[in-house]
């Protein structure tokens, strides 16, 4: 279903809703603006509706908040150091957005642009951007896609795709939060698994400097499921940005048939699966979101909501070095970025 509302977007036109049903009852909302993921209703197995997602009342405070809701993130995702790589000897000066550094694409990444729907029905949705050359800094036209498929398993199936007729990095996610517990509350007490061997350590900004780090033995071990609280700030990586804020390069190594991660909430009534092509999630405990707008009347504190983004490691244009497949997308490629999260009901 597509709806436009009354309110307008900062381009002078409507936001255009769309609403996507399955058999099992799952009600998942997206909007143009920022390819964005709305609301993820799903019921539970007492037969109550519970809202998976973190959100704002209403599609004009998506412009109001700087926690990224749900947005389609480019042309890429995380941080890049000193806004600034070397690209076959040239260097590209980018569009900061965080300090010196850029980060998501830069001030007016791909969440603040208004994607074309392509085509939609009641079960998926496909939006299509184009990013010109020069667009934040990055080199050549860029054309990006958003397929939106909510599956009869209740998976939200994100596959984004993208050719540039210029060599570029392409780095595209959804940075959506979630908080199973269906209200506002400290998403701590979720329990959290995440099958990767290796994190990225990061300074105060966000920016990696030592290179990767094995988990075994830290607070960034979560290959077998534990309370996120359980060893929350228990390190100074940790301390640097208020909590996890770090990606973690994934055991699957791109497979998206293998789960990468798994979150319950804390009453088990709600969990969640995620499965990516992407070689690393950043897992982000919502440690800056105090102030951020709600859907109710209160704003959103630190640690309501936690992210789970599928990427390249951060600033891997300036890491090559990284055991992952290069960022840099070629003329005649085509970059395919597949996650999906699987919602369970008990």
């Amino acid at each position: 279903m597509l709806t436009e509302t009354p309110t307008l977007a900062p381009d002078g036109l409507p936001y255009r809703l769309i609403t996507l049903r399955n058999a099992q009852g799952v009600v998942v909302t997206l909007m143009d603006w920022g390819a964005t993921l709305l609301s993820a209703r799903i019921p539970l197995a007492d037969g109550s509706i519970r809202e998976a997602l973190l959100g704002c009342a209403s599609p004009e405070q998506y412009s109001q908040q700087a926690a990224y809701f749900g947005a389609s993130i480019g042309r890429y995702a995380n941080r890049i150091a000193k806004s600034r790589f070397t690209l076959d000897g040239k260097t590209y000066e980018l569009t900061p957005s965080q300090g010196e550094n850029q980060l998501h694409g830069g001030t007016e990444g791909f969440d603040k642009r208004r994607w074309a729907i392509s085509n939609q029905n009641d079960t998926q949705v496909l939006f299509t951007l184009t990013s010109d050359d020069g667009d934040q800094g990055f080199p050549g036209t860029l054309n990006a896609s958003a397929l939106y498929r909510l599956t009869e398993d209740n998976r939200i199936s994100i596959e984004y795709r993208a050719t540039v007729d210029k060599a570029c990095p392409v780095n595209m996610t959804n940075h959506v939060y979630f908080n199973l517990n269906g209200e506002q509350s400290d998403v701590r007490s979720h329990k959290l698994q995440l099958l990767a061997d290796a994190y990225l350590p990061v300074d105060e900004m966000g920016i990696p400097h030592d290179g990767l780090k094995d988990v075994a033995g830290t607070s960034f071990d979560f290959r077998k499921p534990k309370a996120i609280s359980a060893d929350f700030l228990a390190d100074g990586d940790q301390q640097k940005v208020k909590g996890y804020d770090h990606a973690f390069l994934l055991q699957a190594k791109g497979d998206a048939s293998q789960v990468v991660a798994h979150l319950w909430s804390p009453d088990e009534k709600l969990q969640m699966k995620v499965y990516t092509s992407a070689p690393a999630l950043q897992f982000y405990s919502g440690n800056f979101l105090d102030g951020t707008p709600s859907r109710g009347s209160e704003p959103y504190t630190a640690w309501q909501g936690l992210a789970l983004e599928s990427e390249f490691l951060p600033d891997s244009p300036n890491h090559p070095e990284w055991p992952q497949p290069d960022c840099v997308l070629l003329p005649g490629e085509e970059y395919v970025s597949l996650t999906e999260y699987q919602f369970i009901a008990d």
